[in-house]
């Protein structure tokens, strides 16, 4: 797994960690603030697993490189 793709990944939970955060400590949640929060997640999550199958698919091609071996 390339380190640039492990930064990314670890950033991106960590952002969604602190989004989470924000929400849990919001007595009332501005609607717009919210809205951007949420936006900012779903665009998070949809990278992370982007990333997460780019890394499922360096794995399957050791994996066959050892299997040919």
């Amino acid at each position: 797994m390339s380190k640039e793709i492990k930064n990314n990944l670890s950033e991106s939970l960590k952002k969604l960690e602190q989004i989470s955060a924000w929400f849990d400590e919001q007595e009332e949640i501005d609607l717009e603030k919210g809205l951007l929060k949420v936006k900012e997640g779903a665009k998070l999550i949809k990278e992370s697993r982007a990333q997460l199958k780019n890394i499922e698919n360096e794995f399957e091609e050791i994996k066959a490189e050892m299997e040919e071996r």
